[in-house]
């Protein structure tokens, strides 16, 4: 059966935001943090060693025997953008995505922002809490 790789650690979320080396994408890490865990009421935990997520579900793919606990929603500063993890993916979403500023979107799940600076921070924050609830509905969390 294969496991999924990815899962909560111990690390600490401030010392990885820390060591983030690109100044901007380390300042909007710490936005994102304070409004993630308020959206949420969730406490940020360290899930591999670069996604930052709030809450836990279990869940099964639908295409192959892997199964695991995943967070209901995340975010990671990588290197070309911060990574935002809309879990149930974009369908809901699209006239919050008209009004968002610049961004992209790739997979089921991932939104692509350079810098804070170029969002609407009241549509993200919409999106955040929208695709949140929605995970904690389908999964009854």
């Amino acid at each position: 059966m294969a496991e999924i790789k990815t899962k909560v650690t111990k690390a600490s979320v401030k010392d990885f935001i820390a060591s983030v080396p690109d100044e901007t994408k380390r300042k909007d890490s710490l936005v994102l943090l304070r409004l993630f865990e308020r959206i949420t009421g969730e406490q940020a935990k360290m899930w591999g060693n670069a996604m930052i997520g709030f809450g836990l579900y279990h869940y099964q793919s639908e295409r192959s025997t892997q199964k695991g606990d995943w967070p209901l929603t995340a975010f990671s500063p990588r290197k070309q953008n911060l990574t935002l993890y809309v879990m149930p993916g974009f369908s809901d979403l699209i006239d919050l995505l008209k009004n968002l500023g610049k961004y992209k979107l790739s997979g089921g799940s991932c939104l692509y922002i350079k810098k804070l600076s170029d969002v609407d921070m009241k549509v993200l924050e919409q999106i955040i809490k929208k695709s949140f609830l929605e995970m904690k509905k389908r999964h009854k969390v």
